[in-house]
């Protein structure tokens, strides 16, 4: 049987899991002069902390098997998803860019950014914790309404990720942006489900005191999607490589949620 751990023990424990975990993929990227191994790392990482997290907390078992499991699947998914289409290929572009500014210092300093993407991960596996420890005995209509939003969410960017793949399989479209599906009503709909499964949590949550803090993973995706590690470079590094084609994109497309695009705009692009 596992011990039970405190809150902050849990995180302890879960902080240096994914600072070892960091280190080895560190050391293979640095190898292999590839870091987009990272990506598949903090996937994992998430995982490994739901999973663990459900197994050494307090909670509901009801809610610890949910947990476990919905923070599980997504991640994991997501792992598999970004190992396969980095497998063979040259590194990330936004790593290739963080490369040619570091020089020389560069494998040194992947090192930090490595660990720092680690603590990330024990930051937004507060919102397992807090839903592992929770001790509202049985489902009920909020446990639903959580796996419901997990339904769609994770629905959703599986399917943005289906959808961008098999784009990228046709050699004719070379060059071309994606307009289709899901890509059609939004520039990054991957991103904006990713975003919005976090949000599964907060009622799963409910009836812990410590409730609000699932709402720290969300606010800080939204923030690290939308200003920093997401959006940006991928639409810089689109613009690069995709020129005019991706700024009329811009114009007629919501750069986050999914929304109707702008036909007007799109027909003043192709006249």
């Amino acid at each position: 049987m596992i011990a039970e751990l405190g809150a902050w023990d849990a995180l302890l424990a879960g902080w240096a899991v994914c600072a070892c975990l960091m280190l080895a993929l560190w050391l293979y990227a640095r190898r292999r002069s590839n870091a987009t191994i990272v990506d598949v790392g903090w996937a994992t990482g998430l995982g490994l902390l739901a999973v663990s997290h459900a197994l050494v907390s307090p909670g509901a078992p009801e809610r610890r098997l949910l947990v476990a499991c919905l923070g599980a699947a997504w991640a994991f998914r997501l792992a598999a998803h970004l190992a396969v289409r980095m497998y063979g290929r040259a590194e990330d572009p936004r790593y290739v860019q963080l490369r040619a500014r570091w020089g020389t210092a560069a494998d040194r300093n992947f090192l930090p950014f490595f660990q720092a993407q680690g603590l990330l991960v024990v930051i937004l596996s507060v919102s397992f914790l807090v839903v592992a420890r929770n001790p509202r005995a049985g489902l009920g209509y909020l446990d639903v309404a959580g796996l419901g939003i997990w339904l769609v969410a994770v629905g959703g960017e599986a399917w943005a990720d289906r959808q961008l793949a098999s784009f990228r399989a046709d050699p004719t479209h070379a060059g071309e942006v994606c307009r289709s599906g899901l890509w059609r009503w939004s520039r990054h709909p991957n991103y904006f489900f990713e975003w919005l499964h976090w949000l599964a949590y907060v009622p799963l949550a409910w009836g812990s005191p410590w409730w609000m803090a699932t709402l720290i993973a969300p606010v800080l995706m939204l923030f690290l999607i939308v200003k920093v590690t997401g959006i940006p470079p991928t639409e810089a590094q689109a613009l690069r490589s995709r020129g005019a084609a991706y700024a009329a994109y811009q114009r007629t497309t919501s750069a986050f949620v999914p929304w109707p695009p702008l036909e007007s705009a799109a027909q003043d692009d192709r006249s």
